[in-house]
């Protein structure tokens, strides 16, 4: 599957559903294998246990419309919310 932004797991932190937690990575065009970060919102979906991090680079925000632009690929699919 393709993905339009980075996308991947936080290393050592465990979700809800057993796994590593997920994360979007927004505000980097490249693909990267590591990335240090802040977290800017949570997407909930709310048919399930999983939540998705929203991380950027330090500095870096998006509102809530841009966020969902953005995941709109992969969370067109769920019932999900983004929390800020």
């Amino acid at each position: 599957m393709y993905y339009p932004i980075n996308y991947g797991y936080i290393e050592g932190v465990m979700a809800p559903d057993g796994e590593e937690q997920d994360a979007y990575i927004l505000g980097v065009n490249e693909p990267v294998k590591k990335f240090t970060g802040k977290i800017i919102a949570i997407v909930r979906r709310k048919d399930g246990i999983e939540e998705k991090w929203v991380v950027v680079p330090d500095g870096v925000t998006f509102s809530k419309e841009e966020i969902r632009r953005q995941i709109h690929f992969q969370e067109q699919y769920f019932d999900s919310e983004i929390v800020m």
